[in-house]
C-alpha cells in the first residue's frame, strides 16, 4: 500500500501538467529527468540529486512496467511501477513523479516542456534523443549525476548468478 505522505506527488499526465503550469507561474524552473530506476542504486541517487541542483521544481517521469519489459528483457522490472514511484517520491530532491507508458520520454517532454530535460553522463548533450523536442521550445538539456558506474542490468546479473 502506498504511503499517503508521498502519494500526492505521484500525478497522472493531467494534475502533472497543471502542477508544472502552477510552478512555471510562480517563477520556478521545470526540471525533467527520466529512467526505469529499477534496482534503486547510489548513482540514481546522484543523478536525481544533480538534476534538482539545477534550481527548480524536479519532475521525474518512470518507465512503466510495460515499457520496462521491453527496454530490459521480460524478467523486468524487478519493482513494480507504483512501488518505485513511491521511492522516488520518497526523495526529499524530488518534487514529483509521474509514471509514463509511452515507448519514449518525448510526449512527456512535450506535455510538461521542461526547461532542463537532465540526463545522465552515460550521455552527451549531443547524444541524447530528445534533444531537439526540448530545444522546440527552448529548453536545454543538461547531463547531470556522477560517472555512470552503476548499472540496475549489472547488479541483477551479479545478484542473479549462482555461487560458484
Amino acid at each position: 500500500m502506498m504511503d499517503k505522505e508521498f502519494s500526492a506527488s505521484i500525478l497522472d499526465r493531467g494534475r502533472l501538467t497543471a502542477r508544472a503550469a502552477v510552478e512555471r507561474r510562480n517563477g520556478k524552473k521545470i526540471i525533467l529527468a527520466n529512467g526505469c530506476f529499477d534496482l534503486f542504486h547510489v548513482g540514481h541517487v546522484r543523478y536525481l540529486q544533480g538534476a534538482k541542483a539545477l534550481g527548480g521544481c524536479l519532475i521525474v517521469g518512470i518507465n512503466s512496467d510495460e515499457q520496462v519489459r521491453k527496454i530490459k528483457g521480460e524478467d523486468r522490472p524487478f519493482v513494480n511501477e507504483s512501488e518505485r514511484a513511491e521511492i522516488i517520491a520518497s526523495l526529499k530532491c524530488v518534487d514529483v513523479v509521474t509514471i509514463f507508458t509511452e515507448p519514449t520520454v518525448e510526449e512527456l517532454i512535450r506535455a510538461i516542456r521542461p526547461d532542463f530535460h537532465a540526463k545522465g553522463t552515460d550521455y552527451t548533450e549531443e547524444t541524447v534523443p530528445e534533444k531537439d523536442i526540448v530545444a522546440e521550445f527552448g529548453g536545454k538539456v543538461a547531463i547531470v549525476g556522477d560517472p555512470k558506474d552503476h548499472s540496475s542490468t549489472e547488479m541483477a546479473s551479479i545478484v542473479g548468478k549462482p555461487e560458484e
